[in-house]
């Protein structure tokens, strides 16, 4: 038989056994005393990660003893959202919980409206968004928002050493608990994550006997030991530490590598924890410019459709978009010269400062500016053979100087091409 999760099965049931929160669940609180009271409104919990959003959730269900829902925006849509509002429209008082809210696009949102201002459902979103921004106002204005505060080292703390006393697998074990730096520095103030990691080093250093007796210890846990530990063991993504850096220039570098295997792999992993869909697709959008550039246009015109239609249709869907996007600028051929030519430009210009844009390509809209010969000998492009004469468009200190440099793929050899044609040697073409 499977044991739960160290997170779950220490999961607090009473506001009395939350640690944290105190502001929100402490004696004669707002929300401690609507819950006393079971005159619940709808809510939205704004807080980091692992601070008790789906805790506190999970306290009121249980505390109220009414039908309770949950769905995450990540895997559920309106055809989900629907069916439990119907399903619910017999059962005066349920609750539905709703999971990353944030992710949750308007039409989804707008499927609850009606039933939250009917009293069909009472909702609880969780959300690690600013609601103003995430959440629809006409549905964030029927519910009451709830801030939580990141837990502080000391409750931190005081939930390890609760754990190792209360949980009825780890109490058998004779841990000592002697340093936590390391135990708190990994889970970076997120509570399910440090209860998992918990979970994970007492494993290594205490592994259970099934059907014998513990063994005695005692099994100390140290900072050095939790990090050789993890080292070895730990595969996580934090939307806001190290590994959300790390995993994201591994996606960025399998599609510049032209392997799309990799870029779909790393795209999964931002997936599955809960990267923001924009984030994703936004970098997307500047790696089309940036590593393809005008090797094939085409790609940019794909990703910022990308963008455009994730922003729309949010989780679990646009796993599909997003996958097509990446697999297909990993397939693509490869140029930085449009990156390179305005990173260039840009050396130029903090080089030389403000040059003189030449008499010729003023604008002369005075007969003052005329008689000082602004736009004096300018050739208009289009009255000559091919639209094209040869001209000088860069300052004086600047003639001759290649910006852009096409690069050997199709596309870009035929850029070089026409420029050849047109401008001979003066640009190296």
């Amino acid at each position: 038989m499977s044991v739960a999760p160290l997170a779950e099965r220490m999961r607090p049931n009473t506001v009395d056994e939350l640690v944290g929160q105190q502001h929100l669940t402490g004696k004669g609180s707002i929300l401690r005393t609507a819950i006393e009271q079971g005159k619940l409104p709808s809510m939205i919990l704004w807080g980091p990660p692992g601070v008790g959003k789906t805790t506190i959730a999970n306290i009121i269900a249980h505390t109220l003893q009414v039908p309770f829902y949950t769905l995450s925006a990540i895997s559920s849509g309106v055809k989900e959202v629907r069916e439990v509002i119907e399903d619910a429209k017999t059962k005066p008082g349920a609750i539905l919980f709703i999971d990353e809210i944030h992710r949750f696009n308007k039409g989804q949102q707008d499927a609850l409206l009606g039933a939250v201002e009917k009293g069909i459902i009472r909702l609880i979103g969780a959300t690690t968004e600013n609601p103003s921004f995430e959440v629809n106002s006409a549905l964030l204005s029927r519910c009451q928002v709830y801030v939580l505060k990141a837990l502080d080292k000391k409750e931190l703390v005081q939930l390890l050493h609760e754990v190792l006393k209360k949980d009825p697998v780890l109490s058998k074990k004779n841990i000592e608990l002697k340093e936590t730096e390391a135990l708190l520095t990994i889970s970076g103030g997120d509570a399910r994550k440090l209860l998992n990691l918990l979970e994970l080093v007492t494993d290594v250093i205490a592994p259970s006997t099934a059907g014998k007796r513990e063994e005695k210890g005692p099994f100390v846990i140290t900072d050095e030991g939790v990090m050789e530990i993890a080292q070895q063991k730990i595969a996580l993504y934090d939307k806001k530490g190290e590994q959300h850096y790390d995993i994201i220039s591994a996606f960025i570098k399998s599609m510049r590598g032209s392997d799309p295997n990799g870029a779909v792999y790393w795209l999964a992993r931002m997936i599955a924890g809960g990267e923001d869909v924009k984030f994703i697709a936004r970098r997307m959008v500047i790696f089309a410019s940036e590593d393809i550039g005008n090797a094939n246009p085409n790609a940019l015109l794909l990703a910022t459709s990308t963008f455009q239609a994730v922003a729309m249709i949010g989780y679990p869907e646009s796993r599909i978009i997003l996958s097509q996007c990446a697999t297909y600028l990993a397939g693509s051929a490869k140029s930085n010269a449009a990156y390179a030519a305005i990173g260039g430009a840009l050396a130029a210009v903090s080089q030389t400062g403000d040059l003189p844009v030449p008499l010729h390509l003023r604008n002369a809209p005075t007969k003052l500016m005329k008689e000082m010969d602004y736009g004096k000998d300018y050739q208009y492009a289009h009255q000559f053979n091919n639209n094209f004469t040869l001209q000088e468009y860069l300052p004086e200190k600047l003639k001759g100087t290649p910006f852009y440099i096409p690069q050997k793929n199709a596309r870009e050899e035929e850029i070089r091409k026409f420029l050849k044609e047109r401008w001979k040697t003066k640009y190296g073409y």
